[in-house]
């Protein structure tokens, strides 16, 4: 399949009821609203073309970026095309589950993780974050340093309440994953989550509270410590 043949076939997926909702979470013109998992089919035939992601990314049309992140070949992707990714990931629904998603099956993902986590950037910093969070709930607890995260949790803990709005969601859910799927660090993120505490997040009046705790003691009533996934990307 070429872009065109994608873009007519993203198109015709398209539901009005699943665009509003998009927009409503941040995403903007162009877009079809598309349903992840009405993508799989065509997911199928393409499997990785990296090419093809890439003329998809540059669309700038949402639900085109989101299937460039399933059929991209992050092995092949270089710190440059990932550069150009996130600059290109207008909102978190890209930055968070396109961009990191990908980024975490690339042989470079902690090491451009570390850079956008330090840039300041409200975006990078959030997709930093998340993409360590699906790194935690996917691969095993060996391949990480446990000082490494221990001190990014201690991070967390001295920033996470002045940090920019959508890294502090990130910020949350790290705590939370190293809680539940990085055995060795539990019970310390479970201390940095209750000295966390809630953390308030939302503009105007949408504002509201979101506390790691909560769900990580929800995951420990269920047994589910040492949770890990099957796969990220879809």
């Amino acid at each position: 399949m070429d872009a065109a043949s994608v873009m007519q076939e993203l198109e015709a997926l398209g539901k009005e009821r699943l665009k509003k909702m998009y927009m409503s979470n941040g995403a903007h013109e162009p877009l079809f609203g598309v349903a992840t998992g009405e993508m799989k089919p065509m997911a199928k035939k393409i499997k990785h073309d990296q090419a093809l992601a890439e003329q998809l990314y540059a669309t700038g049309n949402y639900d085109a970026m989101y299937f460039a992140g399933v059929i991209a070949d992050p092995k092949a992707m270089t710190e440059a095309d990932f550069e150009r990714w996130i600059d290109g990931a207008y909102f978190y629904m890209l930055a968070d589950f396109v961009v990191a998603v990908t980024l975490t099956e690339s042989d470079i993902a902690q090491e451009v993780a570390d850079k956008w986590i330090a840039s300041g950037e409200e975006l990078r910093m959030s997709a930093g974050w998340s993409c360590y969070c699906w790194l935690l709930g996917r691969y095993p607890d060996s391949q990480f340093s446990e000082s490494k995260l221990a001190g990014m949790l201690e991070q967390v803990q001295r920033t996470i309440h002045d940090a920019p709005e959508r890294a502090k969601y990130s910020m949350n859910n790290f705590i939370y994953t190293v809680a539940i799927s990085f055995v060795p660090l539990h019970d310390k993120a479970v201390e940095v989550a209750k000295a966390v505490g809630p953390v308030e997040v939302g503009q105007g009046k949408k504002r509201k509270l979101i506390n790691a705790l909560v769900n990580i003691e929800k995951m420990m009533d269920k047994g589910q410590i040492g949770f890990k996934r099957k796969y990220v990307r879809c």
